[in-house]
């Protein structure tokens, strides 16, 4: 297709910065992750000394390559057109199992043909298709991007430790911090939720049409399919880090409570880079952030002079754009009616276009950090220029030595004042405080008046 004529922006501007993604969000990847469960669900059932003979090592490494190289074409023929014999089936997981059989019909496995998809409903295999799929999406490539942000913040948070920075709460000037802890807030705000991500555990059920195993039962009552599900899922668990986990309460569906968490986590630390995004579009509109301009790029098509903080300004819509359907897909999912209905499925399908617009925006911030510039003497020269905010510090201090209403006397001399440092000067020398609690309030400066801004910001 030419991207050109791609109706959504993912496959078509975007295409080459979401094309990581493709092989685990794209049609042809969920029909690979069901073929991988089938056949490892087939070599499971092999092993637990059922009614079905032992495969051997050769016909156990097919059906692992099975998936690798599975024709997905042929997938969609069994469900759309029909193959052979078989009609369409117009039900995607069903044509999975045809494809397998048809695959199999031919080898030495062709006398275990009925034991695909033994018992199961083919919530079963999706529910962990699309687990598996997320797993391999986050382990891969979204949390290895989120990392490659936390690090940027990292040395931008250690390089500017000690550069006072004149804050600013409500909009107005504030009790100064530096600039690298600003960093590092963020920084810190975001390996929070990377940490919670890349350890949660995403759920999966494998106990046939409504949750209670009825068929499996029926053919084997003596076998402790519970027990069997749980060794399933732990074996795809194998040299996994993110890892699934076996919910043995569902309906013919996985609730999807699990996937909730994740997409509400994703939110978060989507919402986390949000805030980062408008706050360097901020310190570059005041010019305490320089972007580097491009040759040949162009800023405005009327404006010659405009570098613009496209790559910020890019982040944050993606960032929203993805926010929205996570958050829709966390209201949605956990609620089906009864013991199911069919509306998850075409929701779960659009879990790549979330992905691919935070990942689209994670590689914007990126592009972004990599054509900025701290301003350090625009940054120190709008920091004098508001004195008025060692105020807190000179009452902070008069309250310690026991001056009455000394919070009422600063307040009368810089609330929606423009003040000096000589006047703070002449203010300290009327007080009726020690010689060395003078020289104390004196010392104080805008620049040097920042706690522990730079420990903060090297921890």
């Amino acid at each position: 297709m030419d991207p050109l004529e791609a109706i959504s922006p993912i496959d078509g501007r975007y295409r080459k910065t979401a094309e990581p993604l493709a092989a685990f969000f794209s049609e042809g990847a969920l029909i690979r992750y069901r073929v991988k469960v089938e056949a490892e669900y087939l070599i499971a059932l092999s092993a637990a000394g059922l009614g079905l003979r032992r495969l051997t090592d050769e016909e156990t490494a097919t059906l692992r390559n099975l998936s690798a190289n599975v024709d997905v074409a042929l997938a969609k023929r069994f469900e759309m057109e029909g193959v052979g014999m078989v009609p369409a089936t117009n039900h995607d997981v069903k044509a999975v199992e045809y494809l397998i059989k048809d695959r199999l019909k031919e080898s030495s496995m062709k006398d275990v043909l009925e034991w695909v998809h033994f018992g199961l409903t083919s919530e079963d295999v999706n529910n962990i298709a699309h687990s598996l799929a997320l797993a391999d999406a986050l382990e891969k490539v979204i949390v290895p991007a989120l990392v490659d942000i936390g690090k940027k913040l990292t040395e931008l948070a250690a390089a500017h430790a000690a550069l006072p920075m004149l804050a600013r709460t409500h909009g107005q000037p504030a009790s100064p911090t530096t600039c690298g802890k600003e960093f590092k807030v963020f920084e810190a705000r975001l390996e929070r939720q990377v940490q919670q991500i890349a350890s949660r555990p995403l759920p999966a059920k494998l106990n046939g049409a409504t949750g209670n195993y009825n068929a499996h039962v029926a053919a084997y009552p003596n076998v402790d399919w519970t027990a069997f599900a749980h060794a399933f899922i732990e074996q795809l668990n194998v040299g996994r880090i993110i890892k699934l986990e076996l919910n043995p309460f569902t309906t013919q569906i996985e609730p999807h409570d699990g996937w909730a968490e994740l997409f509400d986590n994703m939110k978060r630390a989507n919402t986390v880079l949000i805030g980062l995004a408008q706050d360097i579009w901020r310190y570059v509109s005041d010019g305490w952030i320089v972007q580097a301009p491009k040759e040949g790029e162009v800023g405005s098509s009327t404006m010659p002079h405009k570098v613009n903080p496209i790559d910020f300004e890019n982040a944050e819509g993606n960032l929203g754009t993805a926010n929205a359907l996570f958050e829709f897909f966390a209201r949605k999912l956990p609620v089906s009616r009864l013991q199911r209905d069919l509306s998850d499925s075409t929701v779960e399908r659009s879990f790549g276009t979330a992905f691919a617009h935070s990942l689209i925006a994670y590689q914007a911030l990126a592009k972004g950090f990599g054509k900025i510039k701290v301003n350090e003497d625009k940054i120190r020269e709008d920091l004098r220029a508001h004195p008025e905010v060692i105020a807190e510090a000179i009452q902070t201090i008069l309250r310690r030595e026991g001056v009455a209403m000394p919070y009422e006397a600063l307040k009368k001399m810089t609330r929606g004042k423009q003040v000096t440092m000589e006047d703070f000067a002449k203010f300290i020398d009327g007080l009726a405080v020690s010689d060395a609690v003078k020289q104390e309030l004196k010392a104080i400066t805008p620049e040097n008046y920042i706690g522990l801004a730079e420990k903060l910001a090297k921890l």
